[in-house]
C-alpha cells in the first residue's frame, strides 16, 4: 500500500494528476475534492490554484460521463478565473454531450476568441453549426445566447501561460491546429464543403469530390469533409481512397461514426474482413444501437466464419 500523502493541496493535486494519467478518474476526482477542502479550510486566496482544481475535477467527471457535474465545476473554475481555456473546452464538450448545442456553441466560439487555432474548438463550432441549423432552421443565429467578448487581458494571459508551460522547441498542445488557418480560409472551406454536399444530394459524386478536395486545400481540419469525400469514393467504387479519407477523418475526430462505418464498408469491399469488423466494433462502442452498423456486422461476421 502506498504511503499516505500529507493533506496539502499541492500534494493532493499532484496525486490527483497521477491518478488521472492512470485512468483512475473517480480516485482523481476524490483527491481534487480533498485538495479543494484543504484550501477552503485554510482560507486560501489562491484563486488560480482553486480554479485549476475545479477544472481538473471537471475533466474527471467528463471522462466518467457525468456531464452535469462537469458543467458545475467548469462554471466554478470560470467564476474564479474568467475565460480560462480548459474549463471552457470541457464545459463545451459536456454541453454538447447533453445536446445543449447553443451553450456549447457559445463556449467553443469564446475559446476561438482567445486562440483561433484551437482544433477542438474549430471542429466543435462546425459540429454545433450543423446541429443548430438542423434543429433551429436558417435563422438559428438569432436564437443563440449572447457570446461574451473576451478581453485582451485574457488573451495575453493565455499566451503568457502557454509560452511558460511549453518547453522550448516543443510543438503546440494537441488541442491546437498544426498550423494556424486564417478565419477567411475556414469560411471558404465551409462554403466549398456545402457545395460538395449539394452535389452529393444530386448524385454527382465525381464533382463533389472536386469540391471537397478544394475545401481541404483551404483548411484540412474538418473531419466531416474527409468522411463526406469518402462517401463519394465508395459510390464510385474507389475503395482504397475511401479508406484513406476515413483514416484522415478519424485522426481529426476519433468518434466520427460515419468515418468508421464507411471505412468498414470499404474494407469489406476490399475483402479485408478483419479490419472491417474492427471498425464496426469501434462504431458500436460509440453508438450501440446503430442499426446499419449492426447489419453490416452480421454480414462481415458471416464472411469471417
Amino acid at each position: 500500500m502506498a504511503p499516505k500523502l500529507s493533506d496539502s493541496a499541492e500534494r493532493l493535486r499532484a496525486a490527483g494528476n497521477q491518478s488521472f494519467r492512470n485512468g483512475q478518474f473517480s480516485e482523481a476526482a476524490s483527491l481534487y475534492s480533498r485538495a479543494l477542502r484543504v484550501m477552503q479550510e485554510q482560507g486560501s486566496l489562491d484563486y488560480k490554484e482553486e480554479s485549476v482544481l475545479y477544472s481538473n475535477r471537471a475533466a474527471c467527471h467528463l471522462k466518467d460521463g457525468n456531464c452535469r457535474d462537469c458543467i458545475k465545476d467548469c462554471t466554478s473554475a470560470l467564476a474564479l478565473v474568467p475565460f480560462s481555456m480548459k474549463p471552457l473546452l470541457r464545459r463545451a464538450s459536456a454541453y454538447e454531450a447533453l445536446e445543449k448545442y447553443p451553450l456549447a456553441y457559445v463556449d467553443y466560439k469564446t475559446v476561438l476568441q482567445i486562440d483561433d487555432s484551437v482544433l477542438s474548438a474549430l471542429e466543435g463550432v462546425n459540429r454545433m453549426t450543423r446541429a443548430l441549423m438542423d434543429s433551429l432552421g436558417p435563422e438559428w443565429r438569432l436564437k443563440l445566447p449572447s457570446i461574451p467578448l473576451v478581453p485582451v487581458s485574457a488573451q495575453k494571459r493565455w499566451d503568457s501561460e502557454y509560452h511558460k508551460e511549453t518547453p522550448k522547441g516543443k510543438s503546440k498542445d494537441t488541442t491546437t491546429a498544426k498550423s494556424r488557418v486564417p478565419s477567411g480560409d475556414v469560411e471558404r472551406a465551409r462554403v466549398l464543403k456545402e457545395e460538395g454536399n449539394e452535389l452529393v444530394k444530386k448524385g454527382n459524386h465525381k464533382k463533389a469530390i472536386e469540391k471537397y478536395s478544394e475545401s481541404l486545400s483551404y483548411s484540412n481540419l474538418e473531419s466531416t469533409t474527409y468522411s463526406n469525400r469518402a462517401l463519394c469514393h465508395l459510390a464510385l467504387k474507389q475503395y482504397k481512397e475511401a479508406v484513406k479519407d476515413c483514416t484522415e477523418a478519424l485522426k481529426l475526430d476519433g468518434k466520427n461514426v460515419k468515418a468508421f462505418y464507411r471505412r468498414a464498408q470499404a474494407y469489406k469491399a476490399l475483402k479485408d474482413y478483419k479490419s472491417s469488423f474492427a471498425d464496426i466494433n469501434s462504431l458500436l462502442k460509440i453508438e450501440p444501437k446503430n442499426v446499419p452498423a449492426q447489419k453490416l456486422q452480421q454480414e462481415v461476421n458471416q464472411k469471417l466464419n
